[in-house]
Formats: structure tokens, C-alpha cells, sequence
């Protein structure tokens, strides 16, 4: 939560040049669980992300409209990196006015990307807090881990203003990752009865055969790690020699982007690489992971920066991260879409988790709640994983709503037409049942798109066995996963991968899913809603989407083109 004041810099202008405000919206203030631990000094040197202003992207956002409606006749026809790049490239007097402002203050030390979109740049505090009129930089620190911020707004002078949307490394601080945790009890089994989630386990409730691997050559998916979060892999051998079972599967990454960091591995991160590795299985799989080596860089946006800089990559990504909606600016989340439009037109899929709040809840005032979205989450750009629970823990049953399963509706992003019609008769079939319209926007977008099990899986960390994990990160990497054996299905028919995937999956209307229809997720412990936010009702919901994959009927309805 970003609701705690930890330490505060008045803003003072200090230029004589007039100067403009980026990010007017963005929060600033520094999380509780982040201590001040001082000023930085003037010489130290930082590492700042200019996202300059694109071209294009309203063309952008209608080709991929077109490539991922299978009514199209440009469903599919993905762009290459170059044509990418051609397409949303910053004009050459942006470009020149951004860099002779940089170099105006001595900064000359930058990195640019393919599409010439943004500038990774180094420069000393003293440098940056004269650039950035009303940045003050200190250092905050949280679980041992270091990162420098500003704790107050910055501007840039009014020459430079219109050629730039933010400055990456001076807020967004982390968040915690998802809510990984150990939820329940280890019990002893009895006969025919399971004691937790396993690959063995997802395999019998979505249908996949042990023949359901990978075999195309030229297929791959891959995981997102932030946060300090790595894997071992000694672990993921362990993982796959204790439950690989019989089906045919890879017990090594095949590519690391970035570099793994020393110490303990990461519970979130053993979970992502084992069950999209078991899942998506025999498929080469990459890891892409940031330690946070720099403490102002920001480690999502770092990743994002990488899909802009590849022109080879996996075709399908996920990742188990989000933010609360509203400690973002509207800026920096609009950019980040338009990042997220530049993947899905390359026929890249990208899968995060729905979050494990729930509705989230947000304290307006004393006596003011509203829900809380989530972004990426709430992106209308990305296809978006809720999680479920069997209805009996112990056994291979149906499935129920996981309380904790983000979701809800967007208070930045409209409701994107490929989503219309679910949701108003989602709202039509609840109209009764609905919490009090108050506490979130009915026509804002809207998530999860669908969901998996989340609930008491079995995870390798540090070479040792861990029971009962909890989390839309395990959902999201699950699915993923299934993507992936279906892109592979698809690439052997000599059929292009799936891309951005929501305008076909609201096309099926459910079909190919187990639909879930019971329990409602947590929401603002107050009188009004008393700790209870959406609740799953039949066909699409907020809480689990469309439902569950059951995947030989997904993998038939998905390869007919």
C-alpha cells in the first residue's frame, strides 16, 4: 500500500527556466515499509529512463485490433520489430530536442533502444536534481535492499515537455511481490486423496495427456522476474525429478536475460519457472530477471525496455507482478500500454496475474471505501489470470472462486469493446447481487479474462520441498504454460502464434472453459460490503473471467485458423 508517509521533501523550484510537470498524478509518497536512510550524495551517479513521445499510436492500437480479431483478414499477420519501430518512432525533432537538452547539461553517456523510444541515460544527482526541477533524491532501504528515489514531483522545462511522457528511476518504488504464501495444513493423505497441487494434479484437471508436450523447433515461452526474485537450478531439476512424472520435460532454462542474483531463490520465482516448465512442458523456456543491480532503476520498466530492444523473442510471457491502479500516473500507465500494444502486434502473448486482494479496498476517507484495481492487471492489453480453489481441497474436483483472486473493474482505462457484452450481462445477471456502485467504475476495464488453480501447490525452493503455495502467481504461469502447448500445435500446422489473445477469447463466450460459478473474493472490511467484493456467477465474472481451461477443447477451438 502506498497510504504511509515516510519522509517528505517541500518542492522547490530551483530553475529560472519555466518548467512543466510530467506526471502531475503520481504518487509520491514513500511506503511505510521503506526506510529513509538519507540523502544521496551529489556525486553519486544514477540511471534514468526518458521515455520520449511516439508516433503513430493510434495506428498502432487499430493493426492490433486487426491482427488479433480472428474476423479480420489481418488476423495474425503480425509486424516485425523494424516495422514496429517505424511505426511508433519519436520524430527527429523530438529526438534532437531531447538529446541537445540532455547534452546541454553534460549528459552524454545514453543507451537508446531499436525503436528509438526511450533513453536510458547515467548521470550524476547533481545533474539530474538540476534537469528535473523539483527532483531530491534519497535512499530508502526495505529487506536489505537498497533503492534511490525522489520523493517529490519533478518537472522538465517547458522545451522538452511535449517530446517526453516520464522519467523512468525517479518513483515507483517496488511493491512486495504477489502474495505468495502458505495457506492451510499439511495433513496425512488417504487413499485417493491428494495433498496439494502438483503438475500430476493440473494435468488430470485440464485434460492433458502425457502426449500434450512441445516438439516445434521454433517455439519458446518465458517468465518475468523482478524484485530480487531468481531461481535456482539445481531446484527446477529437483522440482521435475520429484513430480515430472511421466510426460517428457525439460529440467533447464534454456536462456537467462539479464543476471540471476547470489543468495536464496525466491519462492515466486521457483514457482513461475517449475509450473510454466511443466505445463508448457518439453518447451524451451527463458527467464528474463533484473536484481536490481541499480538502485534507480525500475525493474518492470527495465523489462519492458528489453521486449522494445529483442527482435527475437518467446511468444508467450508471463509474469506474476502488479501495483495498486492508483499509486501510478496516468503517464506512466498509458505509455506502458502502448509497450504492451508493440508486443501483442508482433504476436507476442502476454499473461499477468489478477493480484491476491481481491477487489483490493482503498480508504477515501474516514468513512469512504472504494475497491482498489490493479495495473497491469487492469491493462486492456493484456490477458489477465484469476485463481480458483477445488471445491474439495484434497481431491480432483470442481472448482470454486479463490477469495483471494485480484479483479474488478479499471478507474483508469475504459472497457475495450471486445469485452462489452460479458460484462453487461454479467451486471445484468447480478443486478441484485452487485456491491454498492460507489466503490467501482462499471465502465471501466475489466478483469480477470479467466483463470486456474492458485490454491495449495507444491514448490522447490532452495532444495527443499514447500507445501501448500498460494497465489496468482502460480494461475498465471499455468496458463501460460497451455498457451504455449497450443502455439506449439499451431506452429507445426505452419499457423502463426496466438498474439494478444482477448478478442478471440471473448469470442468463444466460454467455450473450451469450466465455467466457475461459486464463491465471491475479499474485498473493504467495512458495514457496507463487510470484506466481501464480486462474486462468480455463470459465464464471464470478474472474479475467474470465462473459467478454467480444459485443454483439449481449448487447444481444438484455437487452431481452426
Amino acid at each position: 500500500m502506498r497510504t504511509v508517509l515516510t519522509h517528505v521533501v517541500l518542492l522547490i523550484c530551483c530553475s529560472s527556466v519555466r518548467s512543466g510537470y510530467l506526471e502531475e498524478d503520481q504518487n509520491v509518497l514513500v511506503p511505510g515499509d521503506w526506510l529513509h536512510v538519507g540523502r544521496v550524495g551529489p556525486s553519486e551517479e544514477l540511471e534514468l529512463t526518458f521515455a520520449l513521445k511516439q508516433q503513430g499510436v493510434a495506428v498502432l492500437e487499430e493493426t492490433l485490433r486487426r491482427v488479433s480479431d480472428p474476423d479480420s483478414a489481418q488476423y495474425a499477420k503480425y509486424l516485425s520489430l523494424d516495422e514496429v519501430s517505424s511505426l511508433v518512432r519519436p520524430s527527429e525533432l523530438a529526438q534532437k530536442v531531447v538529446r541537445s537538452w540532455l547534452q546541454s547539461h553534460g549528459v552524454t553517456e545514453c543507451l537508446s533502444v531499436h525503436t528509438h523510444d526511450f533513453l536510458q541515460c547515467t548521470l550524476t544527482v547533481e545533474v539530474a536534481e538540476a534537469l528535473l526541477p523539483g527532483a531530491v533524491f534519497h535512499r530508502y532501504v526495505r529487506d536489505g535492499h537498497f533503492q534511490v528515489r525522489s520523493s517529490s514531483p519533478y518537472s522538465v522545462h517547458d522545451e522538452v515537455h511535449q517530446h517526453l511522457d516520464f522519467v523512468g528511476g525517479l518513483h515507483r518504488l517496488p511493491p512486495r511481490g504477489q502474495d505468495v504464501a502458505s495457506r492451510g495444513k499439511n495433513s496425512h493423505g488417504k487413499a485417493g486423496i491428494h495433498l496439494g497441487v502438483t503438475p500430476a494434479i493440473l494435468r488430470a484437471r485440464y485434460n492433458l495427456t502425457v502426449s500434450d508436450v512441445g516438439s516445434a523447433q521454433n517455439n519458446s515461452q518465458a517468465v518475468a522476474q523482478f524484485l530480487e526474485q531468481f531461481y535456482h537450478p539445481a531446484d527446477l531439476a529437483e522440482f521435475m525429478s520429484m513430480f515430472g512424472g511421466s510426460f517428457k520435460h525439460l529440467s533447464m532454462v534454456d536462456r537467462v536475460v539479464g543476471t540471476q542474483g547470489a543468495g536464496r531463490a525466491g519462492v515466486e520465482a521457483s514457482l513461475d519457472v517449475e509450473y510454466i516448465m511443466s505445463t508448457g512442458a518439453n518447451i524451451s523456456t527463458w527467464v528474463f530477471t533484473n536484481p536490481g543491480r541499480h538502485e534507480s532503476q525500475e525493474p518492470f520498466l527495465q523489462w519492458m525496455l528489453l521486449l522494445s530492444n529483442m527482435s527475437a523473442l518467446p511468444w508467450v510471457h508471463t509474469v506474476s507482478y502488479g501495483d495498486d491502479e492508483d499509486s501510478l500516473s496516468a503517464a506512466y500507465m498509458t505509455r506502458i500500454n502502448t509497450e504492451f500494444m508493440k508486443a501483442g502486434i508482433r504476436g507476442i502473448s502476454l499473461l499477468f496475474a489478477s493480484g491476491d486482494s481481491g477487489a483490493g479496498c482503498r480508504h477515501l476517507t474516514k468513512e469512504e471505501n472504494c475497491f482498489r484495481p490493479s495495473f497491469p492487471a487492469s491493462s486492456p492489453y493484456v490477458t489477465t489470470v484469476g485463481g480458483t480453489s477445488f471445491k474439495n481441497p484434497f481431491k480432483v474436483t470442481y472448482e470454486v472462486t479463490d477469495y483471494i483472486s485480484g479483479g474488478g473493474f479499471s478507474n483508469v482505462f475504459k472497457m475495450p469493446d471486445y469485452q462489452a457484452s460479458a460484462v453487461t450481462n454479467y451486471m445484468q445477471a447480478l443486478a441484485g447481487g452487485l456491491p454498492p456502485l460507489t466503490y467501482f467504475n462499471t465502465s471501466g476495464r475489466a478483469y480477470p479474462d479467466l483463470a486456474a488453480l492458485s490454491d495449495n501447490y507444491w514448490v522447490v525452493s532452495n532444495r527443499m520441498p514447500i507445501p501448500w503455495v498460494s497465489g496468482t502467481s502460480a494461475s498465471t504461469p499455468v496458463v501460460g504454460g497451455m498457451l504455449a502447448l497450443i502455439n506449439d500445435q499451431r506452429l507445426l500446422k505452419g499457423l502463426p502464434p496466438l498474439g494478444f489473445l482477448n478478442p478471440r477469447l471473448y469470442k468463444l463466450q466460454g467455450q473450451a472453459l469450466f465455467d466457475v460459478t461459486e464463491g465471491c473474493h475479499l474485498s473493504c472490511l467495512d458495514e457496507t460490503v463487510q470484506g466481501k467484493g464480486f462474486c462468480a456467477a455463470p459465464s464471464w465474472d470478474p472474479v475467474t473471467g470465462w473459467g478454467t481451461p480444459n485443454y483439449p477443447a481449448l487447444l481444438a477451438a484455437l487452431l481452426d485458423k
